[in-house]
């Protein structure tokens, strides 16, 4: 039996045909087919994925539009409701104050009656100051009260002065006489005080000058 010193023999363990397919495998992956084919792979899923995402956008789009919508119906339902609200505000408003004057009328007819009725006009007299009394009240229920000017500093704000006489008793530049009674409405004048005031020389004259 002879033997070949110089012949080498296949290594043991190692399949020379499994790895001939594993290197042709490794190299069909880089080959450019198979790139591209990975591309197009990867494409194909980013596309699935970008369709998914556009829809639901589209779908939380028309969500939101839905609400949209309901809010501008709401708020056009809130501003009709607040016009017809307003509009009958407006339109009653003085309701309390017109229920409160009813009593002052009947207190006028009941005056007009009692003088109809007596030759005395004392009753009448009473009944009158009956009714300016009443009508105090009930302007001052509603924050309406009387301008107190007689004796007050000449105000502009509060008085319109229709003559300036001279005065003893009265210091220069007061109201001296209210010759119609002014009201104001919280701070707000509603008529001003029609007043004589007092002028700057306090010497004794018969002459009067208008304001």
């Amino acid at each position: 039996m002879s033997h070949h010193p110089n012949k080498k023999e296949p290594a043991k363990g190692v399949d020379p045909q499994a790895k001939d397919a594993e290197t042709a495998r490794a190299q069909d992956a880089q080959s450019p087919a198979a790139v591209e084919k990975d591309k197009e792979q990867a494409a194909e899923a980013e596309k699935d994925v970008s369709l998914e995402t556009i829809n639901s956008l589209r779908a939380e789009l028309d969500q939101a539009k839905e609400r949209v919508l309901r809010c501008q119906a709401e708020l056009d339902n809130y501003r009709k409701r607040a016009a017809r609200e307003m509009d009958e505000h407006h339109r009653y408003a003085n309701i309390g104050l017109i229920r409160e004057l009813l009593p002052v009328l009947d207190n006028v007819q009941r005056a007009i009656e009692a003088a109809e009725k007596s030759a005395d006009g004392s009753g009448l007299l009473d009944g009158v100051k009956l009714v300016a009394q009443q009508l105090q009240g009930v302007l001052g229920r509603h924050h309406c009260v009387k301008i107190e000017a007689l004796g007050a500093p000449f105000d502009p704000h509060l008085h319109h002065a229709i003559l300036q006489q001279p005065s003893d008793e009265y210091p220069a530049n007061t109201v001296i006489m209210v010759t119609q009674e002014g009201y104001q409405l919280h701070d707000r004048v509603v008529r001003p005080s029609q007043v004589i005031v007092s002028a700057n020389d306090t010497r004794k004259s018969n002459d009067t000058s208008v304001y």
